[in-house]
């Protein structure tokens, strides 16, 4: 199975009384939550799965239940930043399959090498 996910908190944080709260939605002053993203990234590199992290999405390979393990884990991260948790998933579940996260790249490269003109 590959799961690409996208997570991002918003709303203001929990804080102990009398504590300072962090900026709104869990980012930063320019409004990026790039701390939250990384401590959900750390989650998803120390799971040992394959995975794969761009602009938009961390792409994680494996069998269903270690997958959402670690999708849970990173979302659970992430809600630490702010009062709610926005994630959004894809999925190919293709039964049989492995090392779909550079295999299918690499099939798309070839298939581009090969398109005429």
């Amino acid at each position: 199975m590959l799961l690409a996910f996208s997570v991002a908190p918003s709303g203001q944080p929990a804080h102990p009384a009398g504590g300072s709260a962090a900026p709104a939605s869990g980012a930063s002053a320019d409004a990026s939550v790039h701390d939250a993203v990384a401590a959900a990234v750390k989650i998803v590199r120390d799971s040992g799965l394959p995975n794969h992290t761009d602009s938009m999405f961390t792409t994680i390979e494996g069998e269903w239940d270690e997958v959402f393990a670690v999708v849970k884990q990173a979302t659970e991260a992430v809600g630490r930043f702010g009062s709610r948790v926005s994630l959004v998933i894809k999925a190919d579940i293709r039964p049989g399959y492995s090392g779909e996260l550079t295999g299918k790249v690499e099939r798309l490269e070839n298939a581009i090498t090969n398109v005429p003109g």
